[in-house]
């Protein structure tokens, strides 16, 4: 009995709060467009992921018939590539994640987000980077996948009511982190990212919607593509005390290479008038791109292929021993990702930054003789990528997710932080340096440092 009128008292209560949830039309409409929206930009990634792949192996299949046919191809895709974007998407060159953080800032008002982030060019961006794969650019998709996704779910705005709780901020934040989570299949990463490096304060009462579209554009990519299939699962074992040293020579080695690097981007794209060749960039951006196509090529036929495309398929080989790395191929591949990026053409940095660690753990595994290469690897993947992004978090979680186990949880954070605290006293941090870069094209001055990034 006692549990009966309990049940009773309580039954009123219950079912108000139900009328009032089904009641909100507002509400389901809001939810029913975000769902929907985060699916689309899901499996938009997941298309651009097949596009890529096949792209990259036509371009291989051109290298096997020709070994010098990159020479004249990759400078012609860069040159059309280059063409294309000033012409007709300027607001898709580059990586995209710097677009998506300039449209995020306050200066920003909605009459001029389109110049970075739209629907048209999000297609665009997803053209144009399947092209720069097609010939063989030292690129990656990743961060064009968080410009291409934002495009898709802010295009969603139309479709909801008015008086909505999710904003054209809360859409954005998470359309670009959906394309972290769909690109890596990590939701968990993308999560991350729209906390590290998009949302510095998230919209609270509609953060679990928010969160929801995220892991679901990442659940997307997993059910379609699998588990983390670009590199397998990577086996570490033996993490004890014999991995101190040489996981430290990575931490180092990997921070200091991927400050120099981000450094070295953001001096080349900062566009100087007083340095000559970025004049000539400026002024005559097709030739330019075609000559940075060219080095790329010569640096390609010389490695025998190896610095062609993202490098997915080169660390893959790593981690299964069916490649090895030679003590050159950091260099070359370091090089051939700045020159691809300087270009101009649509193209992320994630894929070849991962690439770049991977042969800077293997190279160290070999200096040291350390039996168990795969785990060096996976530091040395870790810790080049937080250096380069100084997104220690998301890095983490990206190639944690790739590790075998939990037994190098506390290794992989340890690399990040260190690899990024040693990028920090290099370099000032890439993506949000970029935004304000991609700030200049506003009709409207913007004082520096508008919006915040102290990670």
């Amino acid at each position: 009995m006692v549990g009966r009128s309990s049940f009773a008292r309580r039954w009123p209560r219950a079912a108000h709060a139900l009328r009032r949830e089904f009641a909100d039309w507002r509400l389901w409409i809001t939810r029913s467009v975000v769902v929907v929206a985060a699916a689309l930009a899901g499996l938009t990634v997941v298309l651009f992921t097949w596009l890529g792949e096949f792209a990259l192996s036509s371009f291989h299949k051109l290298e096997d018939w020709a070994w010098w046919s990159p020479l004249l191809w990759t400078p012609a895709c860069a040159a059309i590539v280059v063409w294309a974007t000033s012409r007709y998407a300027p607001g898709a060159a580059g990586s995209g994640i710097p677009q998506v953080m300039a449209t995020l800032d306050p200066a920003v008002g909605p009459e001029h987000r389109g110049l970075f982030v739209s629907l048209r060019l999000a297609v665009a961006k997803l053209g144009l980077t399947t092209l720069g794969l097609f010939g063989g650019l030292s690129l990656g998709r990743e961060g064009p996948s968080v410009q291409v996704a934002a495009g898709v779910m802010h295009a969603a705005r139309r479709f909801l009511p008015s008086r909505s709780l999710v904003s054209d901020h809360g859409l954005l934040v998470a359309g670009g982190a959906a394309g972290i989570a769909a690109a890596f299949n990590t939701p968990l990463a993308g999560v991350m990212f729209a906390i590290e490096e998009l949302s510095r304060s998230p919209e609270q009462r509609s953060s679990g919607l928010i969160v929801s579209a995220i892991v679901l554009s990442g659940l997307i990519a997993v059910s379609l593509e699998g588990n983390a299939t670009y590199f397998g699962i990577i086996q570490a074992t033996n993490v004890d005390q014999t991995l101190l040293i040489p996981g430290l020579l990575v931490a180092i080695a990997s921070g200091l290479a991927g400050g120099l690097f981000s450094r070295l981007l953001l001096h080349s794209l900062g566009a100087r008038p007083a340095q000559r060749l970025n004049l000539w960039r400026r002024q005559h951006p097709v030739p330019f791109a075609a000559a940075c196509g060219l080095a790329v090529a010569v640096i390609g036929v010389v490695t025998a292929g190896a610095t062609f495309g993202s490098g997915y398929g080169y660390t893959r080989g790593l981690l299964d021993g069916s490649e090895t790395a030679s003590s050159s191929f950091v260099f070359f591949k370091f090089i051939a990702t700045w020159l691809t990026t300087w270009s101009g053409v649509p193209a992320g940095i994630f894929a070849p930054s991962l690439s770049i660690g991977a042969a800077l753990g293997h190279a160290v595994a070999t200096l040291t003789s350390h039996p168990h290469v795969p785990t060096l690897i996976a530091l040395g993947m870790v810790g080049f990528l937080a250096a380069v992004t100084q997104a220690p978090l998301t890095s983490f979680i990206i190639v944690m997710e790739m590790v075998g186990g939990h037994a190098m949880v506390l290794s992989l954070m340890a690399c990040a932080l260190l690899a990024n605290g040693l990028s920090r006293l290099i370099t000032k941090p890439l993506y949000p340096t970029l935004a304000q870069y991609q700030l200049s094209r506003l009709p409207y001055p913007v004082e520096s440092g508008t919006r915040s990034h102290s990670h």
